[in-house]
């Protein structure tokens, strides 16, 4: 009974749809209506700009560590740490599922990679910051954040399975899935990609725009 609690408090802590109340509250519109109509935080990034789209992110991570320490309030599982794992996956399952079908929202929310994040965050930091290197490496040579939440999606299962090993089984079928569904849940930016009109987050312009005048000034030369 007191898991099941626990579990209903996560979806409850997931479902809180940040973006959705930061558009609302500060601008004045619905997020869902603009841009890729997607209530997350790449979305808000776009749309209302870098210093909500960061908030937005962080805040939506939290949502994950926080539903991963709901874990602690159990201290019966606190003695296997098998078991432990076992719980704190749940709950950060269930604030997934809340992020994705926010009952605070009209169960539209964002694709859950904020949270996903901040799950796997607060069970294996390691990791998380590991996923991390893969998401800013990708997002600096590419600028498209759907390709480096992809990446280092896939990252996450090799990570877990091959480079630290980890023996718990349900963890290990865990992170296979979780690759699983953020390739499933990006399928339309997947397309983009592929067609080649994916949007690209405004960062690194300096740098783009110098490579163009070296482009330029190459093209003058010839």
């Amino acid at each position: 009974m007191n898991e099941l609690l626990l579990i209903i408090l996560a979806y409850l802590i997931g479902s809180i749809p940040t973006s959705v109340w930061v558009s609302q509250y500060f601008f004045d519109i619905d997020i869902r209506d603009y841009g890729s109509g997607n209530a997350g935080a790449t979305n808000t990034y776009r749309v209302l700009g870098p210093k909500w789209g960061t908030l937005v992110m962080v805040t939506d991570m939290v949502k994950g560590i926080v539903a991963v320490k709901l874990a602690l309030l159990l201290p019966e599982y606190a003695d296997t740490e098998v078991n432990l794992q076992n719980l704190q996956t749940g709950l950060g399952l269930a604030a997934v599922i809340g992020h994705i079908f926010p009952i605070w929202a009209d169960f539209r929310g964002g694709k859950g990679v904020a949270t996903l994040f901040g799950l796997v965050l607060g069970i294996s930091p390691w990791t998380a910051l590991s996923c991390v290197g893969v998401f800013l490496l990708v997002l600096y040579t590419t600028r498209f954040v759907s390709l480096s939440s992809i990446l280092a999606s896939i990252a996450f299962p090799i990570f877990i399975l091959v480079i630290f090993n980890v023996d718990n089984p349900i963890y290990r079928i865990f992170a296979i899935a979780v690759a699983l569904m953020v390739l499933l849940s990006h399928q339309k930016n997947i397309s983009r990609l592929l067609k080649g009109n994916e949007s690209k987050v405004p960062i690194l312009k300096h740098r783009d725009r110098r490579r163009q005048r070296r482009k330029d000034a190459a093209s003058g030369r010839d």
